[in-house]
Formats: structure tokens, C-alpha cells, sequence
């Protein structure tokens, strides 16, 4: 069975330290070893924090 060009990213709060988010991003986009920070909503804290992106496994 071939590979997809897509991979599943989880978001870990940096202050919280709590995944929130499940997201897929293409391969092609996402180079190995780069980090890749998103603001997102973190509900436990109730504002606007940095979100890091990591690898899982589906």
C-alpha cells in the first residue's frame, strides 16, 4: 500500500500543555524538523495561546 502525502499533526499548548487540536498537513509543505507554531483558542485557559505542531500516529 503506497504512503499519502499527508500526515496527522497534533497542536500542543505551550502554556497549558494540553492537546487541543488534531490537524493534517501535506508532507510536500511540512519539511522534517522544521516546528511549525500556530495561535490558536486554548479552551482550558480561555484565550489566544502558541500552539506547537508534533507528529502522531492514526
Amino acid at each position: 500500500m503506497a504512503k499519502g502525502k499527508r500526515t496527522y499533526m497534533s497542536c500542543i499548548s505551550v502554556e497549558s500543555g494540553i492537546m487541543w487540536y488534531i490537524t493534517n498537513v501535506q508532507k510536500k509543505n511540512f519539511a522534517a524538523g522544521e516546528k511549525l507554531e500556530l495561535r490558536k483558542y486554548d479552551k482550558k485557559l480561555r484565550k489566544h495561546v502558541v500552539f506547537k505542531l508534533k507528529e502522531t500516529k492514526h
